[in-house]
């Protein structure tokens, strides 16, 4: 069994921090056949995910807004098959791939830097 730990920082600039926002973050996992448990625990990172069963735990002290920044984390470490998505599902699965990809490119340049 594989935990990974990870801490958020991920943000969207045009992102609106609501409920049906996290619905449709929760959504993908979803659809990509993961289960999604909001728990009392002690998550340094906000949430662990147990890979073999496919079970995301979500701190759920967590605000909207914290557990969109997780999952906007989270999303991109998981396997998705992005054909179980529907259309929507998949136009904010690749925008949140490609902020992710954004940002490790941000982080690469920042190290190369001494930042």
């Amino acid at each position: 069994m594989q935990i990974i730990f990870v801490s958020c920082s991920n943000k969207f600039n045009n992102m609106r921090y609501n409920q049906p926002t996290l619905n449709k973050y929760e959504k993908i996992l979803e659809e990509g056949e993961y289960v999604i448990r909001y728990e009392r625990g002690n998550f340094q990172s906000g949430y662990c995910i147990l890979e073999a069963k496919k079970v995301v735990v979500l701190n759920k002290f967590l605000s909207i807004e914290g557990r969109i920044n997780t999952l906007t984390d989270l999303i991109p470490l998981i396997k998705i098959n992005i054909d179980l998505l529907t259309l929507d599902s998949q136009k904010l699965y690749e925008e949140i791939m490609k902020q992710a990809k954004t940002k490790k490119g941000d982080t690469a340049t920042q190290q190369e830097l001494g930042v």
